[in-house]
């Protein structure tokens, strides 16, 4: 098989899909491998090193797009490329389909097979492409949160961690899942005391054998959100329905009821959002400011370290390619359970229900 791999043209995206030694293992499969110039810088990898594990160096994205079977990408097609998409081509990324109308259509014209990370599920019920992004995104939810509380930046001038004789920060994580255990995990770390609020108890008793005693754990609900948005500095939203769109925790009207200078981190911003305040930003501009409260809501925090992001996505996202370009995507989602609940649109049928269910989209 022909397999592409473009350079990635959203805002501040440095990610690269697939690495040299990505490519060693293709082209030890049989395959060709065509890898768009400068793919890999932002990540550490340069053209000589994919030169030297097989690739073949295009210089544009349209060569990449036209060239190949599949493309192996990190975030979902931008308008630009959606008219680069190929009949037939199997798309491989993050589409994150729940949270843009348009790219679903795009894509249904296009009558690719798409493919999404994030709806891949494997057999313990996880999501094992979305979960290395978790990872770095909810670690990243309170570097990002503790930098936006300084003064400077609007924020209330609160240091997590506190200081001998002056309170810790105070955080609250809405969600119990990858996201929210990371970003507890490293509020904790810096000292900040922790409320994590959930309605999955299983996910509640996890949290609360791991986690050190200044983490607290609530079951969700709307009195609990309103009773804690009132006294904590930083909120995490990090609810996830895999495929679908997110829930409003929190709406406009609650902001009145926080402290001018909270911050809010919208890690589920790619699914539509926490907030309902919620509009994706970019790593050029950030944050934004409604009602004395600062939202920061960019859609590709892992970006922002793309060393880190890279390694950990390809560790994951690599079997799933061999799969693909070794049987065929027909042949590989027919006997990998995970692979087929990756599919989202084939050939301009939607076969993903939940985006029936977010757009009224006609399901096959």
């Amino acid at each position: 098989m022909k397999i592409g791999v473009p350079k990635e043209i959203k805002n501040y995206e440095s990610r690269v899909a697939v690495t040299p030694a990505g490519v060693f293992e293709l082209v030890n499969c049989g395959h060709q491998v065509f890898v768009q110039e400068g793919a890999g810088e932002g990540s550490g990898f340069s053209d000589d090193d994919y030169k030297e594990t097989g690739a073949y160096m295009l210089p544009t994205i349209e060569a990449v797009y036209a060239m190949t079977d599949m493309i192996v990408k990190v975030k979902e097609p931008i308008a630009y490329e959606y008219n680069l998409v190929k009949k037939n081509q199997i798309v491989f990324t993050y589409f994150h389909f729940a949270s843009s109308r348009e790219l679903t259509e795009a894509m249904i014209n296009s009558k690719a097979v798409c493919i999404a990370y994030e709806t891949v599920t494997d057999a313990e019920g996880t999501l094992p492409l979305l979960t290395p992004m978790s990872e770095v995104a909810g670690r990243m939810a309170i570097q990002q949160g503790a930098k936006y509380l300084e003064k400077p930046i609007k924020g209330r001038g609160v240091l997590l961690g506190g200081v001998p004789g002056v309170p810790p920060g105070k955080v609250l994580v809405l969600g119990a899942g990858v996201v929210g255990v990371q970003a507890a995990k490293m509020a904790a770390g810096l000292g900040a005391h922790v409320t994590i609020l959930d309605i999955n108890m299983k996910r509640l008793r996890y949290v609360n054998d791991v986690m050190p005693s200044h983490v607290v754990t609530e079951f969700s609900s709307v009195y609990n959100i309103k009773k804690h948005i009132k006294n904590h500095d930083l909120i995490i939203g990090a609810v996830l329905i895999p495929g679908a769109k997110a829930p409003s925790l929190i709406t406009r009207d609650m902001l009145k009821d926080m402290r001018p200078g909270t911050v809010l981190v919208d890690v589920a911003v790619d699914q539509g959002g926490c907030f309902e305040t919620t509009m994706p930003t970019t790593h050029d501009d950030p944050t934004f400011i409604i009602d004395d409260i600062v939202h920061y809501c960019v859609a590709n925090m892992p970006g922002a370290v793309p060393y880190t992001s890279t390694l950990a996505l390809t560790n994951v996202t690599l079997p799933y390619v061999l799969k693909l370009a070794n049987m065929g995507w027909e042949k590989a989602c027919e006997q990998n359970g995970d692979l087929r609940s990756g599919l989202s649109i084939v050939k301009g049928e939607v076969v993903a229900k939940e985006l029936l269910e977010v757009f009224s989209l006609p399901l096959v």
